[in-house]
């Protein structure tokens, strides 16, 4: 059949996306409905907030009033144990409390102990970006790439706020219309049906009548430490980084604390079960001080060495240094961050020294709607003569990067390394709940002769320079509650002369030289 350039209703079989979405229609009975229950579930928590209408006759004796009324009470014991009244989950002091911090009406529903925790977590998100730029998805012809990603999450925890705790994460991520030939996928979308955690937790309160806190875990585990620049459980991407080992920490309240890891981090498989590999080791300290608000100091060193891959080139042995100053964000008050981090050792058999620098400076309006404007500035050295005697791109380890640099998913172009990038950002609270942002940053290439982050282009001349473009970002977030919240942003990446002038031989896509639009929209419910 023929298709023809208008037609009063578009055919499926006129339409690539629409032919791709028919080809993987079906998620799965199960999962599907599973979703949905959650979904409606959170929904019915959510809505129970809300004060029934004013009738004028009598109040109805119907089931429809007790359903929300039971609803409702079981609403308000589940937010009970939210905020300063929560009992500590395991993973408490190794993650950011967002990730953690929301009623579980799941265990509220069965009438669970609060020595039990039990919650789940569904977020669905579609996304979509034109003229891909990687050279693995030169097959695609430069083809819309639109995708579904889903990530569920079952939390199930003991122990309470008792010395000894236990807790088992599992997750399952996965991605739908990414078949057709070019399509982005690997281990940072898809991980299906996997352990995310699996520890055991010792914590002491008042040590020798110290008044400090120690800290112990074993097992399988995601950590966030500092900005998560370097280790991160990643939020926005599919799939996360995991470790199996020993952490510890002892703290004096807020004012500071200590940290120290041990572990192998896990090597993601997208379908089979996750596994670690001795010949991988992850160790390191980190120092955190909040003594004084304007003057908070962070102070690190990491250490890496991975050699399970195969080829030796690859292999790295890393000592990772660096420290970190900032100053909280507060109305009507300047604030900043300086980040500086450095790296010795060896890739392969050659030598390497690398490094990163950040900085922030930043300034909260004391307005309605709280606008705050941010500029923002990163290096991360590239490797000037590839191929010679020392190697100088910088590795960024198990960090994150989307709400720094742009978002990742199926998109992210940008790492921090082989990168030079000044920009800003405007953020904006315009309702309870509700964040706006717009970012602009101009990206460059550290070294002209080194790679594009992973896309696999590079031009061992030099020639096609190091202008990469610029980008523009809207973002919107909607928290209805800490159980249920929206994300939808546009990107706009404006493509330098860099895609212009790459030789043939760089394995370009076609059209990849064309600027590149992404969007998304997700949604997360947790109960």
């Amino acid at each position: 059949m023929r298709c023809g350039r208008a037609e009063d209703k578009p055919r499926e079989d006129c339409d690539p996306v629409m032919k791709r979405m028919e080809k993987h229609k079906r998620f799965g009975g199960l999962s599907t409905v599973t979703i949905g229950i959650v979904m409606m579930f959170a929904c019915g928590m959510a809505l129970a907030d809300e004060p029934l209408p004013v009738a004028s006759s009598p109040p109805s004796t119907g089931t429809a009033p007790y359903l929300m009324n039971s609803i409702s009470a079981m609403r308000q014991r589940a937010d009970a144990l939210t905020g300063s009244n929560r009992i500590e989950p395991a993973d408490a002091v190794l993650i950011q409390r967002k990730e953690i911090d929301w009623s579980r009406y799941v265990r509220t529903a069965l009438h669970m102990p609060d020595w039990i925790d039990v919650g789940l977590e569904n977020r669905t998100r579609f996304e979509s970006y034109d003229h891909p730029w990687r050279t693995s998805q030169a097959i695609s012809n430069g083809q819309t790439d639109p995708q579904i990603l889903l990530r569920s999450r079952l939390r199930f925890g003991l122990g309470g706020n008792g010395p000894f705790r236990f807790l088992f994460e599992g997750q399952d991520a996965r991605v739908y219309l990414n078949k057709d030939p070019g399509d982005f996928r690997d281990n940072t979308t898809v991980n299906e049906f996997d352990i995310l955690q699996l520890l055991g937790a010792l914590t002491l309160h008042n040590v020798f009548g110290s008044g400090l806190r120690t800290d112990i875990h074993v097992g399988r585990m995601t950590m966030d430490f500092g900005r998560r620049r370097l280790i991160a459980r990643n939020d926005f991407r599919n799939t996360s980084n995991a470790f199996d080992g020993l952490h510890w920490q002892i703290s004096q309240g807020q004012s500071w604390r200590v940290r120290a890891v041990f572990v192998e981090p896990v090597i993601r498989s997208e379908v089979q079960l996750d596994e670690q590999n001795s010949k991988s080791l992850f160790w390191g300290s980190y120092f955190e001080s909040r003594h004084v608000p304007w003057f908070q100091v962070d102070a690190y060193y990491l250490g890496l060495n991975d050699r399970h891959v195969p080829n030796i080139s690859s292999h790295r042995t890393y000592s990772t240094f660096g420290g970190r100053l900032s100053k909280d964000p507060k109305p009507g008050e300047l604030d900043y961050e300086i980040e500086s981090a450095w790296q010795i050792g060896t890739r392969g058999d050659t030598d390497h020294f690398a490094h990163f620098q950040h900085l922030d400076l930043g300034y909260t309006f004391n307005l309605p709607w709280a606008p705050r404007l941010l500029f923002h500035y990163d290096y991360a050295s590239g490797d000037r003569q590839p191929g010679d005697s020392q190697d100088e791109g910088f590795d960024t380890l198990f960090g994150a990067r989307r709400w720094e640099l742009m978002p990742t998913g199926t998109f992210g172009p940008f790492f921090r390394t082989n990168l030079n990038s000044p920009g800003w950002r405007l953020i904006v609270n315009p309702a309870p709940g509700w964040i706006v942002q717009v970012k602009h940053r101009v990206w460059y290439l550290a070294q002209s002769q080194d790679v594009f982050g992973n896309s696999g282009l590079q031009d061992a001349t030099g020639q096609a320079g190091n202008s990469l473009g610029h980008d523009v970002e809207l973002r919107a977030q909607w928290a209805l509650s800490a159980n249920m919240d929206f994300d939808i942003g546009y990107v706009h990446w404006f493509k330098g002369s860099y895609f212009d002038r790459l030789p043939s031989s760089a394995d370009l896509p076609l059209g990849g030289n064309k600027d590149t639009g992404y969007f998304y929209l997700q949604m997360r419910v947790r109960v």
